[in-house]
């Protein structure tokens, strides 16, 4: 009996100890404190701003036609509605309709940067004009919005970037460093301009210190479980690759099928692809982004996220179980297409699969085939691999920079105070191919989203507030005030 009572009181002495242990990495897991702060104004007319975005979304510069005349009458429509920056800056315009400006710094011994968005937008969906509340090409200002395509998705970017430029030369502001801007004229469909602007950088033997584009957002409300608005300004984004799984069969009749017809086969391949994800988890930047984010949930929920030493397979399964969370742990696997017979009575003699992976910094191309290969596990089944359309995934930047510290300041001091976090822009971007040419490459979009918005994004009814819009503008003129 003394042994049992024994026994007890020292497992009650470990569960005392383990609580203290989890209490106090709780307590002391906190957001490191911001400092050196000022709120940042440029003290731009929010209104007059929103009335030049109106008229950029007039410009129909849909990607799915890059010879249309919108294109050219855009940049000429920069020009003239931006004479302070035209006149500051020197600019060449390269594949798709691609500007690029240069701002030239007093110091030449500081690297330059680069700022980006683009202007291209993407089609309106068949059959959904009725079901926008204003035409997606009038440029509509309503209930304290702009309506149109590519306000979200980016001209509403790149025209808060231009109006904080054109406020500051007007100020008298000039530069140290000097600064480029890059306004992508095809991102929708590949981004051949911002690989161009890549080449001609590297070409004239210009190594940015860092590159700034779209990607995430201030996410407001959108995090479940936590209430402060998240700015994830994000460090790298996913490669992309796209296979196909071709089984074939001796065809013939439907009346008289084989036991496992090549559908079937590919069936049961698929199924066990889909079964065996490949692996992930809180490793590299998907540890960086949730370590950071974790310090600002209420402590029911800090508690997990502070001893991932005793809870981290718990937290990757709850993260794993949802598709948003699971994209950030892991490179993703989407079956996206199947085709097989051309009638419902005819054994098809080739059925095949198309499967789009987005892949996560810790893997290759080489590492996901490999993994198709294992998962599938049938030499019955040809792994076909689109490697000129694949690639790697970003290299990661620096979350220490002065790069990255000067876009954070530049977020709290504009939008005031809340959560910032590095991440990893699960999408694909212009930023990989500028990646090419700068030291870092970060993604952020200057606007403050809630779930709401987020249908929107190359959907229906697309809108960007006029409030949003000065909040940009002032993020802007505080990042290009500090090079």
């Amino acid at each position: 009996m003394r042994i049992v009572k024994y026994v007890l009181a020292v497992i009650g002495l470990l569960v005392v100890a383990l609580a203290a242990v989890l209490v106090v990495n709780t307590l002391r897991y906190r957001p490191a404190p911001v400092t050196g702060v000022e709120p940042y104004s440029l003290g731009v007319d929010a209104e007059a701003a929103a009335g030049t975005l109106a008229r950029a979304v007039q410009f129909r510069t849909v990607s799915d036609d890059l010879s249309r005349p919108d294109f050219p009458a855009f940049l000429a429509f920069l020009d003239e509605t931006f004479p302070g920056v035209t006149a500051a800056t020197e600019k060449v315009v390269l594949e798709a309709n691609t500007p690029l400006y240069k701002w030239q710094g007093s110091d030449d011994s500081l690297p330059p940067v680069l700022l980006a968005a683009h202007y291209d937008v993407v089609p309106i969906p068949p059959g959904s004009l009725e079901r926008w509340d204003y035409d997606p090409f009038a440029g509509e200002i309503a209930d304290g919005y702009v309506w149109g395509r590519g306000t979200l998705d980016n001209k509403g970017a790149l025209i808060a970037l231009l109006t904080a430029a054109e406020t500051l030369v007007g100020q008298g502001f000039a530069p140290k460093r000097t600064i480029y801007f890059s306004f992508g004229g095809d991102e929708e469909i590949g981004g051949a301009g911002a690989k161009a602007v890549a080449a001609y950088l590297n070409g004239q033997g210009v190594k940015l210190a860092w590159a700034l584009d779209e990607g995430s957002f201030v996410l407001d409300g959108i995090i479940p479980g936590l209430d402060q608005p998240v700015a994830s300004i994000n460090l790298s984004e996913k490669g992309y690759m796209t296979a196909r799984l071709v089984a074939t069969g001796a065809g013939g009749h439907s009346s008289m099928p084989p036991r496992v017809t090549a559908v079937g086969e590919l069936a049961g391949a698929l199924d066990r692809l889909q079964k065996a994800p490949v692996p992930g988890g809180l490793t590299d930047v998907s540890a960086t982004f949730f370590d950071t984010l974790g310090r600002y949930f209420p402590f029911g929920q800090r508690i997990v996220f502070a001893n991932t030493w005793l809870f981290k397979p718990v937290l990757e399964g709850i993260l794993s179980g949802s598709a948003s969370t699971d994209a950030m742990l892991r490179t993703t696997t989407a079956p996206t297409m199947l085709e097989g017979s051309s009638t419902e009575n005819v054994l098809p003699t080739r059925a095949t699969a198309v499967i789009n992976f987005r892949l996560h910094p810790r893997d290759s191309i080489d590492d996901v085939v490999a993994h198709v290969h294992e998962a599938v596990a049938d030499e019955g089944i040809a792994v076909e691999v689109d490697r000129e359309t694949a690639a790697e995934a970003s290299p990661v930047s620096s979350a220490t920079s002065q790069g990255y510290k000067d876009i954070e300041g530049s977020i709290l001091a504009a939008f005031g105070p809340l959560a910032t976090v590095p991440g990893l822009t699960i999408a694909a971007t212009d930023a990989r191919h500028y990646a090419m040419a700068a030291e870092d490459t970060y993604r952020i979009n200057p606007f403050k989203i809630t779930g709401d918005d987020l249908e929107r994004f190359h959907g229906i009814n697309e809108r960007l507030s006029i409030e949003n819009l000065g909040l940009g503008i002032d993020f802007y003129g505080a990042l290009l005030s500090k090079q």
